[in-house]
């Protein structure tokens, strides 16, 4: 207990191994969900699901591990949401890409990010780009990944023409997400701990009751080899300059998902809120997601960021990166579930992206739409990423007519190098298209 507590500084900051053990366990149930959504979305790029799946539980535990030993702060990552949807949706089956050099932006991505949290770079990206243009990515994002949630489960169809429309709701398939959907959103609103992962149990029961889904053959087995993705990132087949628009996209996403998050998470427990440069907590904290992003990328994995349920555990009384061992820990133990994880359905699974984009969307109130410049950069931002199944489009747009528009209406002071810079490398993606 005398070294824990020296080391975490326990009793500085008024918990103790119980609070954090629990802490760690909340943050825990209520991200569980991300090995059978993440898994699922990442195997719809080509990837052996298996090996996801272990993957993904091997990472979350070593970077949630690497946050609470290095930062010591309360906070767990894994596979972004959002981003994982970019690397499958956008990137390998927008753009083309194999899931390999997919692996080789996400890589370079994290060592541009690495090299930017152990500098005053981060600290001039922050500052050079509008806040409310911020809110606009994750609004889009959830847009993003709410389309995909209802096209991949059939409520959204695609008719000859390229319209959406309804699709058969009669499928009992169909009916089973759109149960998961609302039981989710109702879950959340009672502030239920876990409620994805126990919309995503109980739509699974569902399915192998009915006789719609294999029930489990077993509940324990060994974990499966990931020597099929590990290491198989293709660097040399993304040098290229119409890729520099994605990469950037990669990094910036990744950079301003993961200090969203942690505002969310410190304005709690009073951390994280002065992102001068001075907030050494902070600093560790990002520089442990550059460094889990550079190594999820080896281990065949698209980009790793700090997740917001880490609030979850603040909430429970978590204060210290004691609760991030804690929860390491227990997704560690799901390394040998994989029988479980493998019978979820994919219709038990899709509702979680219609719940977390719903989430992530609601970031639009913070916009300021008084603001010309800010709403029409907004709107192009928002409206875009589900329509082109691309961030780097949305991203791309916003930057564009945000400048645009700004000189339009003459207010030059807000244009900086920094947006400049952004500007010029947005115009790259629709002079240089395929």
């Amino acid at each position: 207990m005398g070294f824990l507590d020296k080391y975490f500084q326990l009793t500085q900051n008024r918990t103790n191994i119980k609070t954090e053990a629990l802490a760690g366990f909340t943050i825990f149930l209520t991200m569980l969900y991300i090995i059978p959504v993440g898994s699922q979305i990442l195997s719809e790029a080509g990837m052996p699901k298996n090996e996801l799946i272990t993957a993904i539980s091997l990472v979350t535990a070593l970077a949630t591990l690497l946050t609470g030993i290095w930062a010591n702060t309360p906070v767990a990552m894994s596979v972004g949401m959002g981003l994982n949807a970019y690397f499958t949706y956008g990137l390998v089956q927008g753009m083309g890409l194999s899931w390999q050099q997919a692996l080789g932006a996400v890589f370079l991505s994290g060592i541009i990010f690495l090299i930017i949290s152990f500098t005053k770079l981060r600290v001039w990206i922050i500052q050079s780009i509008p806040k409310d243009l911020r809110f606009a990515l994750c609004a889009g994002l959830g847009a993003f990944i709410a389309t995909i949630g209802f096209k991949s489960l059939g409520f959204i169809t695609i008719t000859p023409s390229g319209l959406m429309t309804l699709g058969t709701l009669s499928s009992p398939q169909i009916l089973i997400g759109i149960f998961g959907v609302l039981l989710m959103l109702l879950l959340h609103n009672l502030k239920v701990q876990g409620a994805f992962i126990i919309g995503i149990l109980i739509c699974s029961l569902i399915a192998w009751v009915s006789g719609l889904a294999s029930m489990p053959s077993k509940i324990i087995s060994t974990p499966s080899s990931i020597s099929g993705i590990a290491m198989q990132f293709d660097l040399a087949g993304i040098f290229s300059i119409a890729l520099i628009p994605a990469i950037i996209a990669l990094l910036i996403t990744d950079l301003f998902d993961s200090l969203g998050t942690l505002a969310g998470v410190g304005a709690k427990a009073k951390m994280f809120q002065d992102t001068s440069g001075k907030d050494k907590k902070l600093e560790k904290t990002l520089q442990v997601d550059a460094a889990a992003t550079t190594a999820g990328a080896m281990f065949g994995l698209s980009t790793t960021t700090a997740f917001l349920e880490s609030s979850a555990g603040v909430a429970s009384g978590g204060r210290t990166g004691l609760t991030a061992i804690f929860c390491a820990f227990f997704f560690a133990l799901t390394l040998f579930f994989l029988p479980i994880f493998n019978a979820i359905p994919d219709y038990a699974i899709y509702p979680t992206l219609i719940v977390v984009g719903a989430l992530m969307f609601s970031e639009i109130r913070h916009i300021d739409f008084e603001d010309f410049p800010i709403a029409s950069a907004s709107f192009f931002t928002i409206i875009l990423m589900p329509l082109s199944s691309s961030i780097t489009t949305g991203l791309a747009s916003g930057f564009i007519v945000y400048v645009l528009m700004c000189g339009f209406k003459k207010q030059w002071h807000r244009i900086n190098l920094g947006i400049i810079i952004l500007f010029l490398i947005s115009l790259i993606p629709f002079l240089f298209q395929n």
